[in-house]
């Protein structure tokens, strides 16, 4: 069939055509929403999963849920290069430069200083401006060169002009397990401030499943956020991300044909878009056959394999490749770092910076003390297929 139509779009965060499976999440955002408007406290949302769950889509739908309300809205990816304080001073500068107006009121005068200043906290060559002269209006002090200080003085400037509005103020983290210890500390300070005062403030975190245990240590309090796991679809769920698509163009799937995918797949929203992409540009049409879902499976497979999987894979050095292999045997469920050291034939100690690494690169995580495991599903079967296994 016509690959310029095909429904189906794998990609990092890319949103598919049939966002199913997470009703409650985004109910449950939407509901925050609401409760924010009329002046009451909503909890900072936590998504953690494993790599290609959905966890990036989830988060940008609740951005697109608050910008469609016009609220602030500022999404940011941590680690991606850039400090949390430059990143999120960034993403937050078009939402104020539409707000920035002459007949502006004083909250929001306001916080277009402090804004000022939380840019200078960070570049002092910068160049901000919004038109207007802000020298005779309070505000600014986001410019002590303390994070927890310098955030918490602009969230609250931002929720009072927000609230002034009419509106509120969203700020959504990616990789959020990639934070700074410091940046990790302050971000639960000042949600847990923000929900605890009634500041029309939302914040939403995304990561990986160590996401929970990491906030929890930066403050005992986290747990107390609105933590949502997400996982792969199962059963009706995961076919409807295949059929739903398609059927908006009057392609059907066989049923062997979506039981042939949903198993392939395992349910994993990216492999489903994988596959789902590969079947569709194998069909004749206009209908999806048994035969179809064969070709595209395996052609989806290949495509994982040369681009998902073994972009990981390639990040590895010869002796974390080494670590990863030892994991594999224990397939995705995760492996004692004992164990691994024993296979390797070394003491666990001695594996502690190529375990570390491997964290830092985002190929494992640490679901619980003394244990590792793959981010990627999937990951284990790969390695068992490489040269040398």
């Amino acid at each position: 069939m016509d690959p310029v139509l095909n429904p189906y779009s794998p990609g990092a965060g890319r949103k598919p055509a049939a966002l199913v499976g997470r009703d409650q999440a985004r109910t449950d955002w939407k509901v925050a929403l609401d409760r924010v408007e009329i002046g009451r406290s909503a909890q900072p949302f936590v998504l953690y999963g494993l790599r290609g769950v959905g966890k990036t889509v989830l988060l940008s739908d609740f951005r697109r849920a608050a910008a469609a309300r016009d609220w602030l809205v500022a999404q940011v990816e941590a680690g991606a290069g850039k400090s949390l304080r430059e990143s999120l001073g960034e993403a937050l500068h078009a939402s104020l430069a539409d707000l920035a107006r002459p007949s502006a009121g004083r909250r929001l005068l306001k916080a277009l200083k402090t804004a000022l200043s939380f840019k200078a906290s960070y570049d002092a060559a910068g160049t901000w401006n919004f038109g207007l002269d802000l020298s005779g209006t309070p505000g600014g002090g986001a410019d002590t060169g303390v994070l927890e200080t310098d955030l918490r003085k602009l969230v609250h400037d931002l929720g009072a002009a927000a609230e002034e509005e009419g509106v509120g103020l969203a700020i959504l983290i990616d990789e959020a397990q990639d934070l700074e210890p410091s940046e990790r500390v302050a971000i639960c300070a000042i949600a847990h401030a923000a929900a605890q005062d009634e500041w029309p403030v939302l914040f939403a975190l995304a990561g990986l499943p160590s996401l929970p245990r990491v906030l929890a240590e930066a403050k005992s309090y986290a747990e107390r956020f609105n933590y949502e796991k997400i996982e792969e679809l199962r059963g009706p769920i995961a076919a409807e991300a295949l059929t739903k698509p398609s059927a908006e163009d009057g392609v059907v799937w066989e049923g062997a044909a979506v039981k042939l995918i949903v198993e392939e797949s395992a349910g994993y929203p990216y492999f489903l878009q994988q596959f789902g992409q590969d079947t569709w540009n194998a069909a004749d049409g206009p209908s999806i056959t048994y035969n179809d879902a064969r070709v595209g499976a395996a052609n989806g497979r290949a495509a994982l394999d040369s681009g998902f999987f073994r972009a990981r894979w390639d990040r590895a050095t010869r002796a974390e490749q080494n670590y990863l292999r030892a994991m594999s045997e224990d397939g995705d469920a995760g492996s004692s770092s004992g164990e691994i050291a024993a296979r390797l034939g070394r003491s666990a100690a001695s594996f502690g910076p190529i375990r570390a690494s491997l964290i830092a690169k985002g190929l494992v995580y640490a679901p619980e003390h003394g244990v590792i495991a793959f981010t990627v599903p999937g990951m284990a079967e790969f390695i068992t297929r490489q040269p040398g296994a």
